[in-house]
């Protein structure tokens, strides 16, 4: 298989650091990498009213500081000679948009990171990985965080 485009989801924990590393290894080989950062809506507090210009304004300072962090990303593989570019999106379901990006960029392989949960930890949180390797179209390589 010729790998030309990669993916790398990213939710910039420690689980995403080791991925990030073999992607750059990847990519190294003539191939472009794709990073995406998946913003998740600002969660809501029950019972507590925030007014919509104070929902908006920590809504824009995720936003910016995701983007500061996919772009120091962006920085680290073009220095270590990769082309790379950086993609930010907002979606309820990170999986589902991570298939998404990855069918409409024509993607070869996603490489991501995994928390590594499992047993009653996964059943309550689930798992981006697991879900985004159950629908993917492409082949899909996770490598367990520290």
């Amino acid at each position: 298989m010729k790998i030309r485009r990669l993916l790398h989801p990213t939710d910039f924990s420690s689980a995403s650091g080791p991925a990030f590393k073999l992607a750059l290894e990847l990519a190294r080989n003539r191939a472009s990498l794709l990073l995406l950062h998946v913003l998740p809506p600002v969660p809501l507090v029950p019972d507590v009213y925030v007014a919509a210009s104070v929902y908006e304004r920590l809504r824009q300072a995720y936003e910016e500081s995701a983007r500061k962090r996919l772009d120091r990303l962006r920085r680290k593989a073009v220095a270590a000679g990769v082309r790379a570019s950086a993609l930010l999106r907002d979606s309820a379901s990170a999986p589902e948009e991570i298939v998404r990006v990855a069918r409409a960029k024509r993607i070869d392989i996603i490489v991501m990171g995994t928390h590594g949960r499992g047993g009653i930890a996964k059943m309550f949180l689930g798992s981006v990985a697991e879900r985004v390797v159950r629908t993917a179209t492409r082949p899909v390589l996770t490598v367990r965080g520290r």
